[in-house]
Formats: structure tokens, C-alpha cells, sequence
């Protein structure tokens, strides 16, 4: 158990971490380009929510940074896919199609990115259906944009005070070197890979939850922070039960990547079928907490607790309620 020094240290660690601090680049541009959580397509979720007849059509992008495509090319490329299937999945969607846009240094340059592309599309069933390709770049560079379908959406904006919050990820892996990823997935069946991603929008569909976010770059509590910010909630988060891998620090597991990670807030009486649906397919899932009515983001350990976030001082991407 961490005691009150302890958690105090882990709450500065994470506030001062890379994958928080790169979520205010969004606040940035969300001001600059007039965007926000109010309009009539909200913005701060995992994909673009798009009326389209019964349901919703979910447009999403990601890029990766130089350092990271020029080390792991091919996983970068794997990771292109499967991000932006995690980003559907979040929305409580399916993917349809994926475009890409891969710079390289002439064509051997790109063929670790290309590979690691095609495999995960194969990998996930998700075609890719285009893109824009420069082989007379200096350095690699990519990004991937996805589109896809929803019947009834996951939102990052509706976490409700006593919701309960769960995280569920797949713990089946190895850390990426030297990056904070954690891969589970590229030497997972693809049959396991399919099934896994299903669990979201059959949770949506059924009416489990309202609210849930894909685990990003800003790792477990930077997701926190941008559901809570949408739903204009606070949460209070039990650091000791969290899904964790044993013999990683907390520290550095609170800020990885995981490559099938979910944080979804639940009311109380859905809480247990929503663990055994997880549970089913061996993906390590637990309750961690609950929103609250306060806009603050506070961990505990026992008797201990210190704040992370306090949204009626400081917003971080901008894009929760006015």
C-alpha cells in the first residue's frame, strides 16, 4: 500500500508526464480552429460521431511521432491500425476501411511501415482502401485515418455522478522498448484480436454504458482526465485496483499505452455483467472507482488520497462543458 508521501509523488509523477502534458496540444487547436464538446458534432471523443440514418458514421485519425516511426517501422505500421480500431471500438463502433499516409525515403525505406500496415488490417479485417504515399521524404513519417459505424454510441461525454469506473486491458503482453507501449496484440490470433474488439459495441448496444475512451498515449489517468473533462464530472480512482502486470512500476504502468485498454464509467447495477463480458475473453477488467459530482481527479491508496487534476481551476483539452 502507498502511503500519503508516496501517492503524493505518484500524483506529481503523472501530472508532469509526457502523455498529460501532449493532451494540451488539443486545447490548442481545438481554440484556434473554433471547436468544442457543444456542437453538432462534439469534439474531444475518440472519433467524429456522424448522424447517418439508424446510427452514427465514426471518422477518426491518428499520427505518430518521428521518433517512434523511425525506431519500430513496422510496428509503427501495425500500430496505425489498430489504434484507429481502438478509437472506433471506444465510440462503440465497428471499423469499416482505413487510408494511410506514409512518407519514406525511397522505397525500401517504407517497407517496414507498408508491412506493418497490412498486417494488422489482415490481422483486423479492415481493409485499407487508399491513402497518399511520399517516397522523397528526409525521415519516415505516418498517419492513418479510419472510418467506421455505430448503432449506439459510447461517448466520452456522458459519465454521470455514481457511475462506477472500469478498466479493462489486456495484459498478455511485453512492453515495446524503449517506448511506454504495451503490446498484447501482434502475436495474438487474429480470431482473438476480432472477438476482443467486439466486446465494445456489444456493450453499447445493449445499453451497459454510455460513456467509455480508448486508453491513448496519455495513458490511464490522462484518459481519465479527458472523459471526466467532456462529461464535466470529477472521479475518485483506487490506484490499488487497477489491472496491472506484475513487476512494472505503477508509475510507468499509469502512463503506458496498452495495446487493448479501456476505461468505461458504468452505472453500479451493469458493473458486474460488464467485467464477466471481459472476463469471458481473458482480459483483466476491474471496478477502480467512481465518477463523481466534483471537478476534481483525485487517487487513493486506503486511507490516502491526493488530487491529480482540478478542472474548476485548469482544463486540459478544452472541450468539456462551458
Amino acid at each position: 500500500m502507498l502511503g500519503s508521501a508516496a501517492l503524493a509523488d505518484l500524483a506529481a509523477t503523472l501530472r508532469a508526464g509526457r502523455g498529460i502534458a501532449g493532451k494540451r496540444d488539443i486545447a490548442v487547436a481545438a481554440a484556434w480552429l473554433g471547436l468544442s464538446g457543444t456542437g453538432a458534432v462534439p469534439v474531444g471523443d475518440d472519433c467524429a460521431a456522424i448522424p447517418d440514418g439508424d446510427g452514427f458514421l465514426l471518422l477518426a485519425i491518428e499520427g505518430f511521432i518521428s521518433a517512434f516511426v523511425a525506431h519500430d517501422p513496422w510496428f509503427a505500421g501495425w500500430c496505425g491500425v489498430m489504434v484507429n480500431v481502438a478509437d472506433v471500438a471506444a465510440m462503440g463502433g465497428r471499423p469499416l476501411a482505413v487510408v494511410d499516409a506514409v512518407w519514406a525515403h525511397g522505397a525500401d525505406g517504407a517497407d517496414a511501415l507498408l508491412a506493418g500496415l497490412r498486417a494488422a488490417a489482415e490481422a483486423f479485417g479492415v481493409p485499407i482502401v487508399g491513402g497518399h504515399t511520399n517516397l522523397a521524404s528526409d525521415s519516415p513519417q505516418l498517419s492513418v485515418a479510419i472510418l467506421g459505424r455505430a448503432r449506439r454510441l459510447l461517448t466520452s461525454f456522458d459519465a454521470r455522478p455514481g457511475d462506477r469506473l472500469v478498466a479493462a486491458i489486456d495484459l498478455r503482453g511485453r512492453y515495446r522498448e524503449p517506448f511506454a507501449n504495451w503490446d498484447a496484440a501482434t502475436d495474438a490470433p487474429p480470431a482473438r484480436l476480432r472477438g476482443d474488439i467486439e466486446i465494445l459495441p456489444a456493450i453499447a448496444e445493449v445499453g451497459l454504458a454510455a460513456a467509455a475512451k480508448d486508453i491513448s498515449q496519455g495513458g490511464l489517468i490522462g484518459t481519465l482526465l479527458m472523459l471526466t473533462e467532456c462529461s464535466g464530472v470529477g472521479a475518485v480512482v483506487d490506484v490499488a485496483g487497477i489491472p496491472h502486470p506484475a513487476g512494472v512500476p505503477i508509475d510507468r504502468w499509469l502512463q503506458t499505452f496498452p495495446s487493448f485498454g479501456y476505461m468505461l464509467a458504468v452505472p453500479a447495477s451493469r458493473v458486474p455483467e460488464v467485467l464477466a463480458r471481459f472476463a469471458a475473453r481473458g482480459i483483466a477488467a476491474a471496478d477502480i472507482g467512481a465518477v463523481t459530482a466534483n471537478r476534481r481527479i483525485d487517487i487513493a491508496d486506503g486511507e490516502a488520497r491526493d488530487t491529480i487534476w482540478d478542472f474548476s481551476r485548469e482544463a486540459l483539452i478544452g472541450c468539456g462543458p462551458a
